[in-house]
């Protein structure tokens, strides 16, 4: 017994000690035990050296405490919401790549438009950076923008953090997911708005009031040097008291100097502009084309070429020497003031050089006498007013 104790002494006395960085690649030097896999090891109380874990316990918790302070000291972007705050709650309506859906942030009515693409392997990683980058943008030009035509950006969320949204398969899920929160409107989309008024039509002091609307958004859009690029009805909004909000930023852009930089079919079949739809370099007037075919579409109460392909559509508006449709436009009923045909045609012309300026057609807007009528005459109340022919003309 007493050879054994000496012999365990003498060990004592020639090991190594332990080094300081602790273990290493799952290996550990503890005294008397050598160099040996920790999964396999057996410690024994007595031989640990208790000072040297505390050493690299002090340090781990030292740089753990560090690197949460750096964290903590790196800016948020300025328009990241504090998602503690927002409550979502019904859905109000549905795109491919998102859900809009009604909810409160700070005690304050909102929308919420929540991209849920990718979580699902609908679409590729790729697509999904894409989309990403696209909601990024979106983002970086609504936020920035303040005008009572244009509708009012809360925040966003970049899926930094769990967002909470209650479906009908749950009672709800936590997901990382992009979101952005702007102000509820209670009026719905203008093409709601004109769809429910298809058959009595409105009156023309109320379609020269959006139309204004939307050519003052448009026009301070444009002064920021931002393309909307996806002008239509279904893109704009409606408070309570009727007055109009562009809205849906996605494919928003701020304008190249250099025309050429901006190329490729962006916006709606129907109302986008001939230089778009046939890939051509484009600006700021696309929009206006844009403009005209939405005045149309208030003023009559009705949707452009509802029984054309878009095949029809590119080839009867972009290559019109060719096409039996030539030159092809929204029929203009004849019960329509000059006035107001007069802009309509200005904006939606073939070369986009001859378009007006946003501010002109505001200008023009505000010139028009409201006093006496001239809106749309529904069909019911006049037969002899023949407003729309089956064929389709400039």
């Amino acid at each position: 017994m007493d050879s054994r104790m000496d012999d365990d002494v003498e060990g004592l006395k020639t090991e190594k000690k332990v080094d300081e960085g602790g273990m290493n690649n799952n290996t550990s030097k503890v005294k008397g035990t050598g160099s040996v896999n920790s999964k396999d090891m057996i410690f024994r109380a007595d031989r640990i050296d208790l000072k040297s874990l505390d050493v690299q316990l002090e340090k781990h918790l030292s740089r753990v405490w560090s690197r949460n302070n750096v964290e903590k000291q790196i800016p948020t972007e300025e328009w990241e919401i504090d998602l503690s705050k927002l409550d979502i709650k019904n859905q109000i309506a549905r795109g491919t790549y998102g859900t809009v859906y009604r909810g409160t942030y700070d005690n304050q009515d909102v929308a919420v438009k929540v991209l849920d693409w990718g979580e699902d392997g609908m679409i590729t990683v790729t697509e999904a950076a894409s989309l990403r980058a696209s909601f990024r943008q979106e983002v970086a030009v609504w936020h920035k923008l303040d005008h009572p035509n244009v509708t009012k950006f809360v925040g966003a969320s970049m899926g930094t953090s769990d967002l909470k949204v209650a479906n009908k398969q749950s009672d709800g899920h936590t997901a990382r997911a992009c979101c952005v929160v702007v102000e509820y409107l209670s009026g719905g989309t203008l093409k709601q708005y004109l769809i429910r008024n298809r058959r009595k039509k409105l009156a023309y002091k109320v379609v020269i009031q959006l139309a204004l609307d939307l050519s003052r958004g448009l026009s301070y859009l444009h002064s920021k040097k931002i393309v909307h690029r996806d002008v239509k009805s279904e893109n704009m909004l409606l408070d309570a008291q009727r007055n109009l909000k562009i809205a849906d930023f996605g494919v928003a852009r701020v304008e190249a100097q250099n025309p050429s930089d901006m190329t490729g079919e962006t916006g709606t079949l129907g109302y986008m502009a001939p230089e778009v739809l046939d890939g051509k370099p484009y600006n700021r007037r696309c929009d206006v084309y844009s403009f005209g075919i939405c005045l149309w579409e208030i003023y009559c109460c009705d949707m452009p070429y509802p029984d054309l392909s878009f095949a029809d559509v590119t080839s009867a508006v972009v290559r019109n020497e060719t096409c039996a449709l030539q030159n092809l436009r929204p029929e203009i009923p004849r019960c329509c003031p000059s006035s107001l045909v007069n802009i309509m045609k200005k904006c939606w012309d073939g070369h986009a050089e001859k378009r007006p300026e946003m501010d002109e057609v505001v200008k023009m807007l505000e010139a028009i006498d409201t006093s006496k009528g001239g809106g749309m005459i529904p069909e019911d109340q006049n037969p002899g007013c023949f407003c729309f022919a089956p064929t389709r003309g400039p």
